[in-house]
């Protein structure tokens, strides 16, 4: 009995001891439990940020290549895939057609049924040097249209009846082989409504030509500036208002697609009169891109190079340290905008002190309504309107600005003129890349 006793004493005297053991030892499995379901869920959490910092880099990378294998993407979804073009070498050229690997074509180029010229997947047709000299009659001087910095541009009817503009570039120096290349890859990959369509091109041994869609009624310069581009191909005419109005969204239109719509962003850095062409009802569109440049993807946009261009044209900062970004286009668009309102010429020897250069003497003028009125171009005769005239000027002012910080991007430019056109041409859609003529008149379109 006594033994019983002190078993019995014994077992209520260590249960307590066990069950606190057993507490104990719920409570460290519990614990240890959720710091291993808290560390699991950090690996996965990490993993997972890991992983999106990896796809935002390669996104980075592809969206900025230097024209390496993913093209341009277009506001349309038109997605054009080329290889990078290689400036130190001369094309390869087969019977007159471009292969990938000089130029960065997609794909080989397809001959035609008559073997004499090819045509790449893009539908830009290759030709030969004389396919070429049959369309422009042997490159008669009857036929010249105009001429440009790396060459003369002749009117020519090709095989198939298409008449076209057909640019025979200058064989010697390096510059117009380089422009020739940056006009066929560049071309090749963008399409707009407001730029001018390449329609092919020959690399026909030393030949270098491009085939430009024909432009009716030639260049800007040559409306504004009769004297200069005047010929028995192009009739030059006074501009009204509202066309001048619609050229400068034209304008506008084409430089917002190049800033801000093409991946990566192409600064035209030769935009001047002689480089907007004018079609049927004087649509404009943007040509001439052998000067053009890729824009950076760095936070400021800038990017150094050679300062190229035209004399009047250059935004100050361009022109004095080499830097380029997309506001420099915007500063030679303002000085365009000045010969629309003016009808004067960016530079000018033959004027007086003080009215040589167009942006200097027109900027103090385009805050001073009477003033104003007195520079506008004397062949409008007073046919426009003084509300849309100081409109006008005012974005004008803000382009040519010396500070290229103060200047608009395109597309502000873009929505402001839109109201200003509407008064001459009814907008289908507000969609700054969906301008389009009257629907009522198909003979009105481009």
């Amino acid at each position: 009995m006594e033994a019983n006793d002190n078993t019995d004493e014994l077992h209520h005297s260590s249960s307590p001891h066990s069950g606190r053991a057993q507490a104990t030892l719920t409570d460290s499995n519990i614990f240890i439990i959720i710091v291993a379901v808290t560390s699991v869920i950090l690996l996965v959490v990490l993993a997972l940020i890991i992983i999106m910092l990896r796809r935002l880099k390669s996104s980075k990378k592809s969206s900025n290549a230097d024209w390496s294998g993913n093209g341009i993407k277009c506001p349309s979804g038109d997605f054009t895939g080329l290889r990078a073009v290689s400036y130190n070498s001369s094309p390869d050229v087969k019977g007159g057609c471009l292969y990938v690997g000089s130029l960065g074509r997609v794909g080989a180029p397809i001959p035609n049924s008559n073997g004499r010229s090819c045509r790449t997947a893009r539908g830009v047709q290759v030709f030969t040097y004389k396919e070429l000299e049959a369309a422009t009659d042997r490159f008669n001087d009857g036929n010249v249209i105009g001429n440009g910095g790396f060459g003369v541009i002749y009117r020519g009817v090709l095989s198939d009846g298409t008449v076209a503009a057909i640019k025979m570039l200058h064989r010697e120096g390096k510059q117009g082989e380089h422009a020739f290349r940056v006009e066929v890859d560049l071309l090749s990959r963008l399409h707009s409504p407001y730029l001018v369509d390449l329609l092919g091109y020959c690399a026909d041994q030393s030949h270098r030509l491009l085939v430009f869609e024909y432009m009716p009624h030639g260049s800007l310069q040559a409306h504004l500036h009769p004297s200069s581009q005047c010929n028995h191909q192009v009739q030059c005419m006074p501009l009204d208002w509202g066309t001048r109005l619609r050229i400068a969204l034209d304008c506008a239109r084409a430089l917002e697609f190049l800033h801000e719509h093409a991946v990566p962003s192409v600064i035209h850095r030769d935009f001047k009169c002689t480089n907007v062409l004018l079609g049927r009802n004087f649509c404009a569109k943007v040509s001439d891109f052998g000067l053009a440049k890729m824009g950076s993807d760095k936070i400021n946009g800038q990017i150094s190079t050679r300062v190229l261009g035209t004399t009047g044209y250059l935004a100050p900062e361009y022109a004095s340290t080499g830097k380029l970004t997309t506001k420099s286009d915007v500063y030679s668009y303002g000085v365009v905008l000045l010969e629309l309102l003016t009808g004067r010429v960016p530079v000018d020897t033959k004027r007086g002190p003080g009215e040589q250069v167009l942006v200097s003497w027109a900027l103090p003028r385009l805050t001073n309504r009477e003033k104003l009125e007195e520079m506008v171009d004397p062949a409008l005769k007073g046919q426009y309107s003084k509300k849309e005239l100081i409109q006008v000027a005012a974005i004008a002012a803000v382009c040519v600005q010396s500070e290229a910080d103060y200047r608009p991007i395109m597309t502000d430019i873009v929505q402001s003129l839109i109201p200003l056109v509407k008064n001459y041409s009814a907008i289908s859609s507000p969609n700054s890349m969906r301008f389009q003529y009257p629907t009522l008149s198909p003979s009105f379109r481009c």
